[in-house]
């Protein structure tokens, strides 16, 4: 049997030598176009997701954090993709209401084990924690650089997915913050 060789993908094209990049479809725009910041924030985002995990969480929470880099994986091509003919062929970079519902249950589930929240709290605590907060504020900004697009331009499902993303990040890190013992400053 013969190997399968698979080509290699070099990482330099110098397509963007010029401060353009391509879209998928193959759109040429700025690397400064909104769209363009847009899925840049959300890849972001997903490499903070990144930088939690490798910090060190618990298991529960790292278990979480998987598949919602998967989705924004999913979010960043819809995002790229302003015509929507490639996105929309691709299984995996769908966002469905189902998506929405998985980070709620996780909501529930990890709200149901911290202290009521009577006032607004400092970000910090453990380092996990503390990178979940950031994860928090970074995924505020996609979501508020995906709505300066236009809700013609975006997918509602996106827009959804974002905003309860940001609520899980906070409650994660409050979950992280209890599991590693670290108080909850008030403000």
């Amino acid at each position: 049997m013969k190997p399968l060789i698979i080509d290699q993908v070099k990482i330099y094209t110098r397509t963007g030598d010029t401060g353009e990049t391509a879209l998928l479809g193959g759109a040429r725009v700025s690397k400064a176009d909104p769209r363009v910041a847009a899925y840049g924030d959300v890849d972001e985002l997903n490499a903070w997701l990144g930088f939690v995990l490798a910090g060190g969480v618990d298991a529960a929470i790292a278990s979480a954090l998987e598949p919602i880099q998967r989705d924004l994986f999913a979010i960043g091509a819809r995002l790229a993709d302003p015509s929507r003919k490639v996105a929309n062929r691709v299984e995996k970079t769908a966002v469905h209401s189902g998506d929405v519902q998985r980070l709620e249950q996780a909501i529930d589930h990890l709200e149901s084990d911290l202290p009521p929240l009577r006032r607004f709290i400092l970000p910090g605590g453990s380092a996990s924690g503390a990178s979940l907060h950031v994860a928090r504020t970074v995924c505020r900004r996609a979501e508020r650089t995906i709505v300066s697009l236009g809700s013609d331009q975006v997918e509602p499902e996106i827009l959804e997915y974002l905003n309860r993303l940001s609520d899980l990040l906070f409650v994660m890190a409050r979950a992280a913050n209890h599991r590693d013992h670290a108080p909850e400053v008030e403000w």
